[in-house]
């Protein structure tokens, strides 16, 4: 159940990561709706989020390779975006900033209980795509 759920999430991630790219034009506009649908999915599914901080050691060695296959792929779609957006930054740099803006939005179920509808998550969300986009834009 845990694998199902995990591997599960992970696919959820990739195809809105996808999906976030295919529907802007602009690697601007993508980046900022890549910051969006990451920010939203933390404030939805902190305690996916959670469960895998914790868990993810336990999975079946498949599971765990299939997760970190689709987490590295998750995070290549963030890396062509940046690429489009700083061209002379290596890749690696960029994978970098990447991941210390998961780790930044991916904080949040530790910290922030705001629900998506509670009257603070506006400011929640705002604060947390600010934050996010000036991470990655530094």
């Amino acid at each position: 159940m845990l694998g199902a759920i995990l591997v599960g999430v992970s696919e959820r991630l990739l195809a809105g990561g996808e999906g976030a790219c295919t529907a802007h034009d602009s690697p601007a506009a993508r980046l900022d709706a890549l910051i969006r649908f990451h920010v939203d999915f933390a404030l939805t599914d902190a305690d996916v989020i959670r469960v895998q901080d914790r868990d993810l050691s336990s999975l079946s060695d498949e599971d765990r390779h299939r997760v970190r296959r689709l987490q590295r792929e998750y995070v290549e779609v963030w890396v062509d975006v940046l690429a489009a957006m700083r061209p002379a930054e290596p890749r690696s740099e960029l994978r970098m900033r990447a991941h210390a803006t998961f780790g930044l939005i991916n904080s949040t179920p530790h910290s922030v209980r705001a629900q998506r509808d509670a009257p603070d998550a506006v400011r929640v969300r705002s604060l947390l795509e600010d934050m996010a986009y000036a991470a990655l834009t530094a």
